[in-house]
């Protein structure tokens, strides 16, 4: 299999803080992503185990992007949506082997 250059950068974050990770991410190069509203699940033992506040109303964001520009996205949206706050959320990408029927520009093989 040919790599596609291409990653997916997942990010979870609390309900209604999808605008704030998009917009990092654009400044940083994304032309642009998908947002999903999703639920979290969690107990009330984690929270007073762990001392997290637990929101189960998530938002999903999917952005599909080249490899090179994938750092700079995920430091960004780290940085400007304070991923690192106890429970805020998460961003991790994957790599993506096929890809069909988008206008990213892979790299020539």
């Amino acid at each position: 299999m040919i790599p596609t250059g291409v990653s997916l950068i997942v990010t979870i974050v609390n309900k209604g803080y999808a605008d704030t990770v998009m917009e990092a991410a654009r400044e940083a190069g994304a032309s642009g992503g998908t947002v999903l509203h999703a639920r979290g699940t969690g107990t009330l033992e984690a929270e007073k185990i762990f001392g997290i506040a637990i929101e189960p109303e998530k938002d999903l964001l999917l952005i599909l992007t080249g490899d090179e520009k994938r750092p700079d996205i995920m430091k960004a949206v780290y940085r400007e949506t304070g991923l690192s706050t106890g429970g805020m959320g998460i961003c991790f990408s994957l790599p993506v082997e096929d890809l069909l029927g988008t206008s990213i520009k892979l790299p020539q093989a």
